[in-house]
């Protein structure tokens, strides 16, 4: 084992006991940002290859997530936003997407899976593998809760989880008027995506960026925001470490 090896694997032992006994985020949402510029930086000529060792990246990812007691984790896959990209590039990360989460739903992975975004922009075909992928995993019971957010948007969920909302209270006979006295919160959010889950405790983002982008717009109002310079593929066990890390050592508030 090298030397690098070696202080490796102390400093990640050395987190893991630092955890002991700290509190665990419940929900984790995890944007698996700067795949492409990997690539570019790694001297690749498709910068889908960036795709393809992050992809390889989220297992693992997964298996730190059960390994830590994780219930639930939300993937940031692909947003409403980037369904823009021309054929050349989006045609192939569909595919990439699509192997992936078949690939979760084989025997063997512990995790249930949800498709959360709008499936309707997608192609019919990879909607249709998705939503397959979701159903084979409904059992299960020994690994993470896994949302999968494809063609997914923060403002357009809210969207839905309100047409969502006035379809049903239609559906019961109700009027506009008395919808608009009873309306809060709780309503809208037991329409969204995640509805019956937690909302995410800690949200990392990958590549330096720090913004949001849509990504659960509504259910992170209280989260805690971790924010890592590397680029996806390059994330590892100890950045993960780190993150739980600073999520144990911060005061959670709520807004008061």
């Amino acid at each position: 084992m090298k030397l690098r090896d070696l202080l490796y694997s102390v400093y990640e032992r050395r987190l893991t006991a630092g955890l002991a006994g700290k509190p665990v985020p419940r929900h984790i949402g995890v944007m698996c940002d700067g795949n492409r510029r990997w690539a570019k930086e790694m001297g690749y000529v498709d910068p889908n290859d960036g795709h393809r060792v992050g992809a390889v990246k989220i297992k693992h990812l997964l298996n730190w997530c059960d390994q830590a007691g994780v219930e639930h984790v939300t993937l940031y896959l692909l947003a409403t936003d980037n369904l823009r990209r021309p054929a050349s590039q989006l045609d192939p990360l569909l595919k990439i997407i699509e192997d992936l989460v078949v690939e979760f739903a084989e025997e063997g992975n512990p995790w249930r899976l949800r498709i959360v975004g709008a499936l309707d922009l997608l192609p019919a075909p990879t909607a249709a593998a998705l939503k397959a992928a979701q159903e084979r995993t409904q059992a299960r019971t020994g690994g993470a809760e896994v949302n999968i957010a494809v063609g997914y948007g923060g403002r357009r969920e809210i969207a839905d989880a309100v047409r969502s909302l006035l379809h049903e209270h239609a559906a019961a006979g109700g009027t506009l008027e008395e919808l608009a006295e009873i309306l809060d919160v709780d309503h809208i959010a037991e329409h969204l995506y995640t509805r019956g889950q937690p909302d995410p405790d800690l949200v990392i983002r990958t590549s330096g960026e720090q913004r949001l982008s849509g990504f659960l717009l509504w259910q992170s109002a209280h989260s805690e925001f971790y924010f890592c310079d590397i680029n996806w593929p390059d994330f590892r066990r100890v950045d993960f470490l780190r993150a739980l890390r600073s999520y144990a050592h911060r005061q959670r508030r709520y807004g008061e």
